[in-house]
């Protein structure tokens, strides 16, 4: 492991997050309504109050668009957009111990607006790679016309696909390129 569970969650739940945006190589809104969106959140572990409703969904949109912009900006970005997060979430920190989760960092109140609460576990997840200097973990995916976001946390950092069907269809072409060569 090279971070904390916490923050490789954390990290991974942002990035897949920013992936269910249709403009992030499905081409499909992955959260149309409250019930993906609740799906997701099950799927993730995130614990605390749902609202359930239109206006929670239109604010975790809201704050996808936002954690987007990790991926694409410099360091003084990153940390700008992480910042902001913090502050707009009222970040508190805190120890806590739930469900199979030793110890770990919540930075809100369960109470807090979901969206609130997402936004400051994912700026606090980043501001763990800004701080031990590794905000190249966060990349896009090299497949052609895909640029999914996704998170590096090999100890050799050779994570370039988001999925294997990216990685397989990229490898698939490289090696129908090369066979085309050879027989040219």
């Amino acid at each position: 492991m090279l971070f904390a569970h916490d923050t490789e969650v954390g990290l991974q739940a942002a990035a897949g997050l920013v992936n269910t945006a249709s403009g992030s190589g499905t081409g499909t809104e992955l959260l149309p309504d409250p019930p993906a969106l609740a799906a997701f959140l099950d799927t993730w572990g995130f614990t605390g109050h749902r609202a359930g409703d239109d206006a929670e969904l239109a604010a975790v949109h809201r704050l996808r668009a936002r954690l987007a912009e990790m991926w694409d900006d410099d360091t003084d970005g990153v940390v700008a957009v992480v910042n902001r997060l913090l502050r707009d979430g009222d970040a508190q920190p805190q120890l806590v111990r739930h469900d199979d989760w030793g110890w770990h960092v919540h930075a809100t109140e369960p109470h807090a607006p979901l969206a609130h609460r997402m936004a400051v576990e994912a700026a606090m997840a980043v501001a763990d790679l800004v701080r031990a200097e590794e905000l190249d973990r966060l990349s896009r995916c090299e497949a052609e016309g895909c640029g999914a976001a996704l998170v590096d946390l090999t100890k050799n950092r050779s994570r370039r696909f988001c999925d294997t069907a990216c990685a397989n269809r990229t490898h698939a072409a490289a090696y129908r390129a090369r066979r085309a060569a050879a027989r040219g």
